[in-house]
């Protein structure tokens, strides 16, 4: 058990952990056994830490898997409720390592002390996911200076549900730029820097925690 190997605790020590749906739960260590640690819940808190707002991060996979995994990991360590994997024209990578990353989402969940487990998609086609009956508030975040765009901290309001696409290396092509404002997608941008693919994204989710904050 990490707790017992990793952490060095032991009977009598108090600890917290989580049901991943949004319990969190005070209890105490009453068998440290290796095999089988037992604990005693004292108290919990339902809905810890709900917040008023559902992100959702649609990202193309990236052909250097670290940087998708970094992503990942500090997208839930900011908060963030669900992610997609999208697969764009100009996306190089056709395919993610599932369980890795699902591995990814629980260590971060527990390493910044959420408790409710993002949901982690299978990967989509781009057509199907911007025509897939989204709710809330849809951006896409593109680098084409042909397209209008605007300020993604203009694009939302505070307390509202935000889904953010974020494309691949290169950039979404323009025919998948009109195909998201064809449906409901607003164009908009992070700056006048031009970001990787997996900066882009923790950029978009500060953006989204620190206008809810």
């Amino acid at each position: 058990m990490h707790c017992l190997k990793v952490l060095r605790m032991k009977r009598g020590d108090s600890i917290s952990f989580t049901d991943g749906s949004g319990s969190l739960y005070e209890g105490l260590i009453t068998g440290d056994d290796p095999a089988g640690m037992i604990a005693k819940v004292i108290s919990v808190s339902h809905e810890a830490g709900k917040r008023t707002y559902r992100l959702h991060m649609a990202i193309s996979p990236l052909k250097n898997e670290d940087r998708l995994e970094w992503f990942i990991e500090k997208a839930v360590e900011t908060g963030i409720d669900e992610i997609t994997p999208v697969m764009c024209s100009r996306t190089e990578k056709k395919r993610i390592r599932k369980e890795r990353l699902g591995g990814l989402i629980i260590s971060a969940m527990k390493q910044s002390i959420k408790s409710y487990l993002p949901l982690l998609n299978e990967p989509v086609p781009f057509a199907g996911f911007v025509e897939g009956g989204l709710t809330g508030k849809r951006l896409i975040a593109c680098c084409d200076p042909e397209v209008e765009r605007i300020p993604i901290t203009a694009a939302f309001s505070r307390g509202e549900d935000v889904t953010i696409l974020i494309g691949p290396e290169g950039d979404f092509t323009p025919e998948e730029i009109a195909r998201a404002v064809k449906s409901g997608f607003t164009p908009v941008h992070i700056g006048s820097s031009r970001l990787r693919t997996e900066t882009a994204g923790i950029a978009a989710c500060c953006s989204v925690y620190l206008a809810n904050i």
